[in-house]
């Protein structure tokens, strides 16, 4: 079976998406795939304005297939395959994974020409299907857990990480509380050195370690203190995962949806935060006071992600869902996987 796999990452790479730019290089890793990445075009104001989530693209040379595979960061994504002239000649089947899929206004045309796509949650299925007339599917999002998961004991040195967006209040409250020189603890937030550019990837190992040696991480659902008019979700993301894979303490305020109960489903797998932020940094010193009693929801919490959250079980539900063979490949790191995930189950 040839296999292309076409993602957003090579040519736009962005930190807040690289865990999604993940699975399309293990996607092309496991089905020895073509891996595409167009260059975006910048299209004259008329269009943008007509189309403001269209995006055109360099031509990309490509001799086709059987699967071509899109992971779109979002709906708009899926129209990179204009970067590939006839492509719906080209290939005998085209799929799309799609991780924003809650961002309704953001589907293209082009949605139409795919035989089938995921959404990430179960209420984005009908908007889709109902518009475009093709099969929709729930898969959710994932992580490489298998690259990231700690490999050995780290000293916890940094007390609080906040990576990615924390709302303005909890950010102020929580820089006064931490960083003057009577706190003893350590408060990290934004980490990264570039958003976008050639060292997001190099980055990530970076983002990684990091957590490896927190105590506890943030995450905070969309709806805390919004910023911008983009329409908003109550979505698990990828800072839940990688922070949870790393054996982190979660705190934060977590999604109110089926997708948080779904995947953040086992005791302590988040700790709620009170509203008010200046009670949400007592409630941070009470649990860094408690450090070691919470040694058990690290491994906890590594054990899970390791079980459930993996992007190799998406792929191969993925391969389920499209009626694609299973690679051996992943196969065997599947047992990878499970072989890791004991050394972390309770009681051992």
């Amino acid at each position: 079976m040839k296999t292309s796999i076409l993602y957003a990452g090579r040519e736009s790479p962005h930190a807040g998406w690289v865990a999604i730019d993940e699975l399309a290089e293990l996607l092309a890793h496991y089905f020895d795939a073509e891996l595409l990445s167009p260059k975006p075009l910048a299209a004259p104001w008329p269009v943008r304005m007509l189309r403001p989530h269209q995006v055109h693209f360099e031509p990309l040379q490509t001799s086709g297939g059987d699967v071509l595979i899109v992971v779109a960061r979002g709906p708009g994504d899926l129209g990179m395959i204009n970067a590939m002239p006839n492509c719906r000649q080209k290939f005998t089947k085209i799929y799309g994974f799609v991780t924003d899929s809650y961002f309704q206004s953001g589907y293209v045309k082009e949605t139409a020409q795919f035989d089938a796509i995921t959404v990430t949650a179960h209420e984005d299925v009908e908007y889709p299907k109902n518009r475009f007339g093709i099969p929709v599917h729930q898969l959710y999002q994932g992580a490489d857990c298998l690259t990231w998961v700690p490999r050995q004991a780290q000293g916890r040195e940094i007390d609080v990480m906040g990576f990615g967006r924390t709302p303005p209040s909890y950010q102020a409250c929580f820089s006064q509380r931490f960083h003057t020189a009577s706190s003893p603890y350590l408060y990290l937030h934004s980490p990264l050195g570039n958003l976008s550019g050639p060292s997001v990837q190099l980055e990530r190992g970076m983002l990684f370690k990091l957590l490896h040696r927190s105590r506890i991480s943030l995450a905070f659902h969309l709806y805390v203190e919004p910023q911008g008019d983009r329409p908003r979700s109550m979505m698990v993301t990828s800072r839940w995962l990688e922070s949870l894979l790393s054996g982190c303490i979660v705190a934060g305020r977590r999604p109110v949806s089926r997708m948080a109960d779904d995947m953040l489903f086992w005791p302590g797998a988040t700790l709620e935060l009170s509203a008010d932020p200046q009670a949400a940094a007592d409630e941070l010193e009470a649990l860094l006071s408690r450090n070691a009693e919470l040694e058990q929801q690290r491994r906890s919490n590594i054990f899970h992600s390791l079980g459930f959250h993996d992007w190799r079980y998406r792929i191969s539900t993925l391969c389920t869902l499209m009626d694609l063979p299973v690679p051996h490949s992943l196969r065997d790191d599947l047992e990878r996987l499970q072989a890791l995930c004991a050394k972390y189950a309770p009681n051992t």
